[in-house]
């Protein structure tokens, strides 16, 4: 029993600790789950560090630059490649979605082409169906989902740099956090006016900020498959959910995605924003990023609920 605890205490350093072979209780492991609660705890030292303009500005940028890693590189390219970009690229993205705290880009992609495979049937991960708290949170607290199913992602494990990042993905997290906490302290020795500090950017610019985002993420698994609209027949329970969208760069229109998942664009339709997407364009002029999928003509208009007129 002492060893199995200390294996658990190793795996917030190195997954590596835990087996694919103990990978089978649907339980809340407890004692591994310790690091994020701590997480949202520690968002209530603002109550002892406060709030400066600059400190929720850096909360701000934080939040949707790595929503940005999360929606655009760890879903719609590392699980669907949607798009291609240089080995380079690949790996920064990589390393800032690693900062979200969402874990590796190799582990997250195969659970999430698990879940595309079997998405609302007896074998996906985190359908609603099973219960909202589980499609939410219950399903990466538990054992079972701990280790990387590497036969979904065969294509990304040849990548030894996404392994390592993968094999230690508490190490990113815990080195931006220590980097927020410098730059506040930088702050406040260089321009005192800003009030600011070491602690107070840390709290705003990591804590608040990642639990934000990991948060709004998790509700394109829960909210996006139980509120919103259907506009195609999907064999699952996708909705498009605005206000998901908003939260999370485009990743809201979660039906037009079931309906199309390899689509670099969310929202078909021009006035489904897609935050994501633009950048992606972006980046596409830049030459960072290129062969951008759309999504047919022909599949815009198949599988339609009802002929909508569309605007």
């Amino acid at each position: 029993m002492l060893k199995a605890h200390f294996s658990k205490l190793l795996s917030w350093f190195d997954s590596s600790n835990i087996k694919a072979s103990e990978n089978t209780s649907e339980a809340i492991d407890w004692l591994r789950v310790i690091p994020f609660i701590l997480m949202h705890l520690a968002c209530l030292l603002v109550l002892v560090y406060g709030w400066s303009p600059v400190a929720l500005w850096v909360a701000l940028f934080s939040y949707l630059i790595r929503m940005f890693a999360i929606t655009a590189f760890y879903h719609r390219y590392f699980s669907h490649k949607a798009f291609k970009t240089s080995r380079a690229c690949q790996f920064l993205f990589a390393l800032l979605g690693a900062t979200a705290t969402q874990r590796g880009a190799i582990w997250w992609a195969a659970h999430h082409r698990q879940h595309h495979l079997y998405s609302d049937q007896d074998k996906d991960i985190h359908s609603p169906r099973h219960g909202f708290w589980w499609s939410h949170m219950g399903w990466f607290l538990c054992l079972k989902n701990f280790t990387t199913r590497e036969r979904y992602v065969r294509d990304l494990i040849k990548f030894p740099e996404l392994r390592w990042l993968d094999r230690f993905d508490i190490l990113i997290p815990i080195l931006y956090g220590i980097s927020m906490w410098g730059f506040g302290f930088w702050l406040s020795i260089s321009y005192p006016e800003l009030h600011t500090s070491g602690g107070q950017m840390i709290v705003w610019g990591y804590f608040i900020s990642t639990i934000a985002l990991i948060h709004c993420t998790l509700c394109v698994n829960s909210l996006a498959h139980v509120m919103g609209s259907k506009r195609y027949i999907t064999n699952d329970d996708s909705r498009n959910n605005g206000l998901v969208a908003f939260l999370t760069l485009g990743e809201g229109w979660h039906n037009n995605h079931h309906h199309y998942p390899v689509s670099a664009r969310q929202g078909f339709f021009w006035w489904e924003i897609d935050v994501s997407y633009y950048l992606l364009t972006l980046m596409a002029y830049l030459g960072l990023v290129w062969d951008l999928q759309p999504i047919p003509v022909e599949r815009l208009r198949a599988n339609l609920i009802s002929q909508e007129a569309e605007r």
